[in-house]
């Protein structure tokens, strides 16, 4: 089963970091954050991914290029113009990067890349800034079992903000981080049939206020609750937080070894 990434967009609410780079690669610990999402679904048994760039693309293109390069060290012979490897642990994944246009919105960009597909099997959908705990193996068992064209990861989203409880003018509870008001969203890692780029119209297409909800009115798209870590990075803030769990060797996402 192919994973399909999306990381063509400006990601301009992260400007800090994206005015020199796509946001897919930017750092969490010493990985580009898309490293850490790859690793998800590769924990998985999924290792064949389609990266749908745009923005500064080229800059994935050379990143996945020179991936063995990253994770190993060289010895460079000038003389004969070659390189030695030792100690790699380059992972063992297909990557097909895509330039998908720098102005296509989310449903185009899946247009774009029909012919990676296989039209006889469902293809899982990710972004390229967030991170989970999800049980990828789970939610793939969960879209077969319903038989719909589509499933949706929903899940709580972290509280941005403190809550005061109050007993008349005296606060009675102070609670950091209370996380979301029950609502769930989507958390990206969905699971599509091919079928849905049939409800693409073009590069203006945004998936999830276009397709997703004809889904939707069609009764096609499952959600698969996951109640344990998510979080996006959209902002420095959360960048940072992403950071600090990982260099605290305590990030929830770490699933593989």
């Amino acid at each position: 089963m192919k994973v399909v990434i999306l990381a063509g967009g400006l990601g301009s609410r992260l400007a800090e970091e994206t005015s020199v780079r796509p946001k897919p690669l930017v750092e969490v610990g010493d990985k580009p954050i898309i490293w850490h999402i790859m690793s998800i679904y590769a924990h998985h048994g999924l290792n064949d991914f389609i990266i749908c760039a745009g923005y500064k693309g080229y800059m994935l293109k050379e990143y996945f290029a020179n991936l063995a390069l990253h994770h190993s060290d060289i010895t460079v012979d000038l003389g004969r113009n070659s390189i030695e490897y030792h100690g790699g642990s380059a992972p063992n994944w297909r990557v097909t990067v895509i330039d998908t246009g720098i102005n296509t919105l989310t449903g185009g960009r899946i247009k774009r890349i029909r012919k990676y597909l296989r039209d006889d099997e469902p293809f899982c959908l990710t972004y390229g800034d967030g991170v989970a705990d999800i049980d990828i193996t789970a939610e793939i068992a969960f879209h077969r079992s319903h038989g719909l064209d589509g499933t949706v990861c929903a899940v709580l989203p972290p509280g941005r903000f403190g809550a005061l409880e109050m007993s008349g003018d005296l606060v009675s509870n102070f609670a950091e981080k209370v996380r979301g008001d029950g609502q769930r969203i989507n958390g990206g890692f969905l699971v599509l049939q091919p079928s849905i780029i049939d409800h693409i119209e073009g590069d203006e297409t945004v998936l999830e206020t276009g397709p997703l909800e004809k889904l939707v009115r069609l009764g096609q798209l499952a959600a698969f609750r996951h109640d344990g870590f998510w979080r996006p990075m959209d902002t420095l803030r959360e960048r940072t937080e992403l950071d600090d769990l990982w260099r605290s060797g305590k990030a929830p996402w770490k699933v593989w070894a």
